[in-house]
């Protein structure tokens, strides 16, 4: 499915499960969609499975919008203890869209749990409430963390709440990452379990390669290593002066910790001419996104740092912010250089980013996927330096490997009929769900509050 025919489908209202492989612009058709519904005053509640990938899209973590934090069950005294939370309340019952991005890493007992609460805050008996639902994601990455009595993975597909939703699916098969059409051969024989011969010897061709004899690529590690005594290591290496940038806040003080543990940007950010570093945030219009690495090669006249990126060019990082927004008010907010040091950082937190270069050890790969989301996150074969590789490491669940199959062949489908309704009907169809957003007050009532203390 072209990412048009997906934002036409997101504009007529359609509950959407919008997936694709790494690179396919799934967070950029969120984003396309977030600005239209924020540019008609459509309340949208923007959630991910994760802080960092929350971060990514300017939302909160799905635990925290929903009231549901760390619970694995949900009785009828905590759904009380929710509604009598006014802000809580208010922010569910008066969303009409609920997004949730890096849904591969939400267990699926917690879908149920976001469907349950949302039922109960909006009185309705409708999937999430009657909300719009948009899940984003790709199951060939890093999955949920496994709970006890788990006997499989838990993902979020196999849900009640994901099977009384019935997303339509959007199955992205543009590519703005990779442009390497043997690297894209590459990974989808991942993706399909269909590992070959060709698979190895072009990984081979990597071993041990150097990507750049200027810059030191972006160490990705499949163990929770101490990247930051890693990083502060290799810059105390550099006998240049430092520069320090704090981090600015303001807000609420429980939302500012969110964003903080959210964000890949330290409170503290140390800097020398020669270092590292790693763009956290997406800003094409100043030259980066998230995962553009690069070398401060001088400072500006106001102090900031100037960077010399892996392909050439001078960028300066200027300070930017991370806000956390309600409707249209940012409730709280923290400011930063977008930068952080870049000789190392995790698989998990690679996730999202798109590297121009990166050295990666999968000799002691051990969870399905890691060896895909570390490959994917590089822009092509050459930009690949390959320290070593386990069985392990091109391993992908068989069970998502069945469901992608299906899940393609549904996207196609719904792709046909899309084409078949014609363009004219499409836009009538966008129309009259815009028409119903702006003009649905809701029917909620406080008088299902009564009792509640605030």
């Amino acid at each position: 499915m072209t990412q048009k025919e997906a934002l036409d489908l997101l504009k007529m209202g359609k509950n959407i499960y919008l997936t694709g492989q790494a690179g396919s612009g799934k967070t950029y058709l969120l984003n396309k969609y977030i600005k239209f519904l924020k540019g008609h005053r459509v309340p949208v509640a923007i959630t991910a499975s994760t802080g960092i990938a929350a971060t990514h899209l300017n939302g909160n973590t799905i635990h925290s919008w929903s009231g549901i934090g760390i619970k694995s069950e949900i009785s009828a005294s905590d759904l009380g203890k929710i509604a009598r939370n006014s802000q809580k309340r208010e922010k569910i019952r008066d969303a009409k869209v609920l997004i949730i991005d890096e849904i591969s890493m939400l267990h699926g007992n917690r879908l149920n749990l976001v469907n349950k609460v949302c039922k109960y805050i909006r009185k309705s008996s409708r999937p999430f409430g009657g909300l719009q639902v948009i899940l984003c994601g790709d199951f060939f990455q890093l999955p949920p963390i496994q709970e006890h009595g788990d006997t499989t993975i838990n993902f979020a597909y196999k849900s009640d709440a994901w099977k009384e939703l019935e997303p339509n699916i959007c199955y992205l098969d543009e590519q703005h990452r990779q442009l390497d059409d043997s690297f894209l051969r590459l990974l989808n024989e991942i993706r399909s379990q269909e590992v070959t011969e060709y698979t190895f010897e072009k990984l081979q061709t990597r071993l041990n390669k150097s990507v750049s004899d200027e810059f030191v690529p972006t160490k990705l590690y499949t163990h929770n290593l101490d990247v930051d005594k890693i990083n502060q290591a290799e810059l105390a290496k550099i006998d240049t002066p430092s520069s320090i940038f704090k981090m600015v806040t303001k807000g609420k003080k429980e939302l500012i910790e969110t964003l903080k543990k959210g964000c890949l940007a330290p409170e503290e950010l140390e800097l020398k001419i020669g270092a590292s570093v790693m763009f956290i945030k997406n800003n094409p219009s100043k030259g980066y996104i998230n995962g553009t690495v690069g070398k401060v090669i001088k400072f500006s006249e106001q102090g900031h740092p100037i960077i010399r990126t892996f392909d050439g060019r001078e960028v300066t990082a200027s300070p930017v912010s991370w806000p956390f927004e309600e409707g249209e008010k940012v409730i709280a907010e923290i400011g930063q250089i977008p930068l952080r040091l870049a000789w190392a950082i995790t698989v998990h937190k690679s996730q999202g980013m798109s590297l121009d270069a990166a050295q990666i050890d999968l000799s002691k790969s051990f969870a399905y996927g890691m060896g895909y989301v570390a490959l994917s996150r590089v822009k092509s074969l050459e930009g690949i330096k390959l320290l070593g590789i386990n069985q392990n490491a091109l391993l992908v669940n068989s069970e998502v490997a069945i469901l992608d199959i299906q899940i393609m062949k549904s996207s196609i489908e719904i792709s046909n009929q899309l084409k078949l309704m014609g363009e004219a009907r499409v836009e009538e169809e966008k129309n009259k769900f815009l028409i119903k957003l702006l003009s649905d007050k809701g029917d909620y009532e406080d008088d299902m509050f009564l009792g509640f203390n605030e």
